[in-house]
């Protein structure tokens, strides 16, 4: 049987991946602050939590993050960082995936193609930003895009049919975005499905790169 680790799994689109997983026959093994006290933030719960797991997952999934921590909504303008917000940003968005993603080229297998992805969002692209604002949350994403494209380089050298990719959930009808009415939202098992069909069709010659829950590629 294929086996999952999904990271943030009581969330809105990582519950609707460890559902969808599930559904499809795969053994999921879940990870989240509310329902485990696995906290992304604190790296004794990150390391005590992915020590505990046992190797040869085909697919791991990091699904945690946040869109705001301290401040009540994205900034809107440069007068409105706090060095307060936007550290909180990177604990969550950026340090959190990486002290996860330190632990997959034990926990992946290596005898087959294995899968990993760390939600990201479009906004953390460089190329793609033509608005401004939502500092804090675009810096945060955008480091973790380069964390993922560097841990994607490392992990083709030991596990050689490993795909290791960010990825655009699109706008996800979650508690994030309650506030932003005037987008059109995709339901979370929506979201899910497209992003489990992207990754179903990636070769490790797209390992360390950026996708959207539509299939398209994501400039940096």
């Amino acid at each position: 049987m294929r086996r999952a680790l999904v990271i943030g799994n009581s969330g809105g689109i990582g519950g609707a991946l460890a559902g969808a997983l599930q559904e499809s026959g795969v053994a999921v093994t879940g990870l989240s602050r509310s329902e485990h006290g696995f906290d992304v933030t604190d790296p004794a719960s990150v390391e005590a939590g992915m020590a505990g797991l046992s190797p040869g997952f085909d697919m791991i999934l990091v699904a945690s993050g946040a869109l705001t921590v301290v401040a009540p909504r994205p900034e809107k303008s440069l007068a409105e960082l706090t060095a307060e917000e936007m550290a909180a940003q990177f604990a969550v968005n950026a340090i959190g995936p990486a002290l996860v993603l330190r632990h997959v080229p034990r926990l992946l297998r290596r005898d087959g193609r294995g899968v990993v992805a760390v939600l990201s969002a479009r906004v953390g692209s460089i190329g793609d930003n033509r608005m401004g604002g939502w500092y804090s949350y675009r810096a945060a994403k955008a480091a973790v895009n380069q964390i993922v494209h560097g841990a994607a380089i490392e992990l083709a050298r030991s596990h050689r049919e490993a795909i290791c990719v960010a990825l655009h959930p699109g706008t996800v009808a979650t508690d994030f975005t309650k506030a932003y009415a005037g987008r059109q939202k995709l339901a979370p098992s929506e979201s899910a499905a497209h992003l489990l069909g992207v990754l179903d069709g990636l070769t490790p010659e797209d390992s360390g790169g950026f996708f959207a829950w539509d299939g398209e590629r994501i400039e940096w």
